[in-house]
């Protein structure tokens, strides 16, 4: 379960991350409310899992996915460049991320 929740907190660090792009381009108190939310929960989660896991591992995995999933996010909502350099990067990270798992 503790895994399942820090992903769930990657996740929501990633509408977070998302969230700042948003106000910093619109200004509108939607985004603000969605980027309040989203880094709340993210921490919520995020704290669940670290009373399982160690804090090492949990702190990054959790900043892997919101790295990965905001240079995602940014690509597909945000026009930024999808070279093919940048999807390995992202893989990589990923990767990291999924060996921590394997050898916690």
């Amino acid at each position: 379960m503790a895994w399942t929740s820090l992903i769930i907190a990657g996740l929501f660090e990633v509408v977070g991350v998302t969230m700042i792009n948003k106000l910093h381009k619109d200004r509108n108190w939607q985004a603000l409310v969605l980027l309040v939310l989203g880094f709340g929960a993210s921490f919520f989660f995020l704290s669940y899992a670290m009373e399982t896991l160690p804090m090492g591992t949990a702190y990054a995995v959790w900043t892997g996915i919101g790295a990965s999933g905001g240079a995602i996010a940014g690509m597909l909502f945000y026009n930024e460049p999808k070279e093919w350099k940048r999807m390995v990067c992202i893989a990589m990270v990923l990767g990291a991320a999924v060996g921590l798992k394997l050898f916690s």
